[in-house]
């Protein structure tokens, strides 16, 4: 792993820069700094890290504030970014560093930090100021691959904030990878199917859909999608069948109540100017 000595306060262009570099990404600290560095503040704050991240074709994420988890990543090979704050509370001193090793023998860190590729920090040295930027820590993932600490609804949230400035294909691969470790987790079950779907995989959102609502039949919004899905293949019939017992409930959102009444009005209007395909190429 390469190591970005930090120029005058840009510590965290140089901790980015390693963590993209172990992510794949052939960047520098001097070609990321006009994107984190503040100049007025003279340092980087974590949205403009997290946003550049997003910008390189990678996901950060979040990762629990506790040694365990910085342990676990580091053994499944992935250094960890993390916050540090060298002053005190009342006279805060940021610091971004990469966490890249443990010696449990000596009982030290091991961080690329500042200009120094190996910095040694004892446990209770690191700890304490770790702890005072409260224990901040993220991974930066390649779409596909998951931290082996992030919990699942962090990853929700990172790869929601991510999926923008991902090609669809990759923002697909991203939730297929969470739901494939988090089954039984209905809101992503919902956003691989949305994503399956932006990415012309019509197939794989239907089933998706469908697998989501026989869990949880209530789930308004996927009804919602799955009949736009079916209305856009043609199969206007089975698409009012699926938003009918939308209709009867009473959305929270005001937002989704009238996104159901758009989807069922065009339905309707569907089914008025033309046949619908049978069978639904979708399946049933």
């Amino acid at each position: 792993m390469p190591f970005f000595p930090q120029s005058r306060y840009q510590c965290g262009p140089a901790a980015l820069a390693t963590t993209l570099w172990h992510s794949g990404v052939d960047v520098d600290a001097e070609a990321l700094a006009p994107a984190v560095y503040l100049p007025a503040r003279e340092g980087s704050l974590q949205p403009e890290l997290l946003a550049a991240v997003r910008r390189h074709g990678r996901v950060p994420y979040r990762i629990p504030g506790t040694v365990d988890a910085l342990l676990e990543e580091l053994t499944a090979g992935r250094p960890v970014l993390v916050l540090q704050n060298q002053g005190f509370a009342a006279l805060p001193r940021w610091h971004y560093a990469v966490v890249v090793a443990y010696d449990a023998h000596r009982g030290q860190w091991v961080l690329r930090s500042g200009t120094e590729g190996r910095r040694r920090e004892s446990h209770a040295l690191f700890l304490l100021g770790w702890s005072r930027a409260e224990r901040w820590a993220i991974v930066t993932a390649r779409p596909g691959e998951l931290p082996a600490t992030v919990t699942p609804d962090e990853a929700l949230r990172a790869l929601a904030d991510a999926e923008g400035l991902l090609r669809p294909e990759a923002a697909l691969a991203a939730w297929e990878t969470s739901l494939s470790r988090w089954p039984d987790h209905g809101d992503i079950r919902f956003a691989t199917a949305n994503a399956a779907r932006r990415a012309g995989r019509d197939g794989r959102a239907a089933t998706l859909y469908r697998q989501l609502l026989d869990q949880r039949p209530a789930h308004l919004a996927a009804r919602n999608n799955y009949a736009d899905l079916l209305l856009a293949r043609g199969c206007h019939h089975r698409a009012s069948t699926v938003i009918a017992p939308a209709l009867e409930q009473s959305p929270a959102s005001p937002g989704l109540g009238a996104a159901l009444r758009d989807t069922a009005r065009a339905i309707s209007r569907a089914a008025a100017s033309a046949p619908a395909i049978s069978p639904c190429p979708l399946g049933d």
